[in-house]
């Protein structure tokens, strides 16, 4: 096969990453450095949101700080929100600047401006911070760091404002994160290395090759498209060729021998981040292994959490994440192996390239079999444990229609079904249960609305796509012209638009809804 050019532009060849900070003693995830430190501190709840003692940046080595710990506790004294403040301090620069937003700006001018704010740069380890050589924006709020998914949507509005260079330095960093990980992790923390997010890379490729040029582009990522693509169907053979092994790891295999997509996790413990809330879930279970699995694989998902994941939509308890293929990642893969097989095509390699639209079309027609239901006519996740799709309505139908897998006639059913039940007075919501889970009715999410105008627009549905784009962004404008802020989230059905539900309060920034607003406000689009 031949080598494809590597490509990389003259600005990034001198970037380098310091590794010398205070990273925990290899790498470890701060639960594992920390220990009865860690537990006390997460089940007390000295800090409201469990995500705060994670990403708090220790002053001395963890041994040291242990060493400490143990001595001051037999003190009958011991103040241990005191002995924290002492030993750890937030990594936050940019809270120690005041950004004052001019009283005239409309927001999408918000949106420019805000970049700045939510440009991050870090060089070194610092506690569960991992290193990253570029500069990169950052959700906003308790997200500081460079999420996977929120990241294409992000970029999305970046491009609307000609911030390439900007792009690229986030470009390179999952170059480097492939390299050091061998995958895309949720995000550049330690507690994040076992998972990773719905799997968006190929996307951002084809944005970056609007801007760069399709075949420099892709010739330059694919070696790392194809990393990216071996990671998710790691353990395919296992399942090809055991008949007693119908998943391992990402992998499942259908009942007509095909694979397909899970999210998954590489640990069977609680989140580090939520240890509190995931405890309280499985304390009366009699597989918490499973639980703490299924939990981690909903937070891969992006998810996190939706009644799509659960077998009673009232109850987290019942969530089963890693009984279903996910409809929304196999259309990911799909998009992959599409793109990966383009790629070829220009290289002439039509040996490869046959092989991975052979795979992608598989994968097509698994989707199409297993995901469809006809008597609802609608996509839904496939519970490969009771060999049925699940029923369950959610907007993860509408990545078949993005990726350009449903049939006509299955787009035109989809279309009907979004406007008669998804579709409220400010966009539309993710599922149609209402469950205090912040990935369920009444929330409408920035990444979800563009998929789905995306996805109608594939298909013809226009005026459908608009009205959506109307509801949605009037929703941001009307929060914007009361609080001054784009938020996480929106309630698209309850007037003050105001999202809820989930383990933490709204946040403020935020990424994904700038980009998304600021891409449809200029009608940015591939």
């Amino acid at each position: 096969m031949a080598r494809a050019p590597r490509i990389v532009p003259h600005r990034f060849k001198t970037a380098l990453v310091q590794t010398t900070g205070r990273l925990l003693s290899g790498g470890k995830s701060p639960e594992e450095a920390f220990g009865d430190l860690f537990n006390e501190v997460q089940m007390r709840r000295i800090y409201s949101d469990g995500k705060t003692f994670v990403d708090l940046v220790p002053r001395k080595r963890a041994n040291e700080i242990m060493r400490e710990y143990r001595l001051a506790k037999k003190d009958p004294n011991f103040n241990l929100s005191e002995f924290l403040s002492r030993h750890f301090y937030e990594f936050a620069p940019h809270k120690e600047q005041v950004f004052i937003m001019s009283p005239d700006r409309n927001p999408r001018q918000h949106v420019t401006e805000l970049w700045p704010q939510l440009q991050r740069r870090n060089r070194k380890n610092r506690g569960s911070l991992l290193a990253l050589p570029y500069e990169y924006v950052v959700p906003g709020g308790r997200f500081s760091e460079q999420f996977y998914w929120d990241t294409y949507f992000i970029m999305l509005g970046l491009a609307a404002d000609d911030r390439w260079d900007t792009i690229e330095g986030m470009m390179k960093n999952y170059v480097y994160m492939i390299k050091k990980y061998g995958f895309i992790p949720t995000a550049n923390r330690s507690y994040f290395l076992s998972r990773s997010q719905p799997p968006f890379f190929s996307h951002m490729v084809k944005l970056l090759a609007t801007n760069n040029g399709k075949k420099r582009t892709y010739f330059e990522y694919l070696p790392h498209l194809l990393a990216e693509y071996r990671f998710w169907i790691k353990g395919k053979a296992t399942v090809k060729s055991h008949v007693d092994s119908q998943a391992y790891a990402r992998v499942v295999r259908m009942p007509n021998g095909a694979t397909m997509a899970r999210y998954y996790d590489n640990q069977v413990t609680p989140r580090p981040e939520s240890q509190f809330e995931d405890l309280e879930t499985a304390e009366n279970a009699a597989n918490k292994d499973k639980i703490f699995l299924d939990l981690r694989a909903g937070a891969e998902s992006g998810w996190d959490f939706s009644s799509r994941w659960f077998r009673d939509p009232q109850d987290i308890r019942t969530i089963h994440t890693t009984d279903l293929v996910a409809v929304d990642l196999n259309c990911l893969l799909y998009d992959l192996e599409v793109l990966i097989a383009e790629t070829y095509s220009h290289l002439k390699q039509s040996v490869l390239e046959k092989k991975f639209r052979r795979l992608a079309e598989q994968r097509a027609d698994a989707i199409r079999r297993y995901c469809w239901d006809d008597a609802s006519e609608f996509f839904y996740d496939f519970d490969f444990r009771v060999g049925e799709a699940t029923k369950r309505p959610t907007l993860a139908a509408m990545f078949p229609l993005a990726s350009g897998i449903a049939t006509p006639e299955q787009a035109a059913a989809v279309a009907r079904k979004i406007e008669t039940d998804f579709l409220k007075s400010g966009g539309v919501v993710s599922t149609l249960e209402n469950t205090g889970q912040q990935w369920d009715l009444p929330n409408g999410w920035a990444p979800l609305q563009w998929v789905t105008i995306q996805g109608l627009r594939r298909y013809g549905y226009n005026e459908l796509a608009s009205e959506i784009k109307k509801r949605w962004m009037g929703s941001t404008e009307m929060v914007f012209s009361t609080r001054h802020k784009m938020i996480e989230k929106y309630d698209v059905v309850n007037e003050n638009r105001l999202g809820g539900g989930g383990e933490y309060p709204l946040q403020d920034g935020f990424g994904w809804t700038n980009g998304v607003y600021a891409a449809l406000h200029d009608e940015f689009s591939l």
